[in-house]
């Protein structure tokens, strides 16, 4: 009898661990949700707010503003609106998830407090008084210019250039940025680009230079036309 016993509590036991142990139809499916961090929700991030559905900064952290924006896209895009990006909701945004979806990760790339700051004091020199979305683009365009190999490779790099600005010739550059331009600036760095790559900006009303109107134009924010 108590072989019997022991064996029941044995194929019992055995059962719940298979079933405990058994992964789920969800267990390893990759979702961003609420509380993820990373690469990957900077991406949904830029892109919603390019789209229009999304206030909020671009700092890689899901929060009740990403879980918003998600749900306001999910039901314009006829999605079930949870405010989670699934399979069907990434695949209607452009995003492929990965195993690395929700893990923690950095707050952009590796730039300092200081690179920062300077971004964030041309924005305020070049682009105070226009559209957020075009200090965020001004921010852009000099983070482009920081990837590209026709420019210096940094940010005081790519702002000191001789004749690059105008704000450092005419000492503008000097000015003490206010809030917008410093979030402005960590948008920028946090991967936002209105511009789509673009490497050059100008005032047509006030630009001087006949080499700057050969530049192909993509799109105008404000008062500024950018360009490639």
């Amino acid at each position: 009898m108590k072989k019997v016993i022991v064996f029941i509590l044995l194929v019992t036991l055995c059962t719940a661990l298979f079933f405990a142990l058994r992964p789920t139809a969800d267990a390893h499916a990759e979702v961003l949700k609420n509380g993820s961090k990373g690469t990957l929700v900077r991406t949904v991030q830029t892109k919603l707010k390019n789209w229009g559905y999304y206030t909020g900064t671009v700092d890689g952290i899901y929060g009740p503003k990403t879980v918003a924006a998600v749900k306001y896209f999910q039901r314009v895009n006829g999605l079930t609106q949870d405010g989670i990006v699934g399979a069907k909701t990434a695949a209607a945004m452009g995003v492929t998830l990965s195993s690395s979806a929700s893990s923690s990760g950095g707050t952009g790339a590796s730039y300092s407090s200081g690179d920062s700051y300077l971004l964030a004091k041309c924005i305020y020199a070049e682009a105070r008084g226009e559209p957020y979305t075009g200090q965020v683009a001004v921010g852009a365009v000099i983070l482009n210019r920081v990837r590209s190999s026709k420019f210096p490779n940094s940010i005081s790099g790519v702002i000191y250039q001789p004749y690059a600005f105008t704000c450092v010739a005419d000492g503008q550059i000097n000015l003490t940025p206010d809030a917008t331009a410093k979030r402005a600036a960590q948008d920028a760095l946090n991967g936002w680009d209105p511009t789509n790559g673009c490497l050059y900006y100008y005032n047509p009303a006030t630009a001087t230079s006949s080499w700057i109107w050969s530049r192909t134009v993509m799109l105008s924010i404000g008062k500024h036309n950018f360009a490639l």
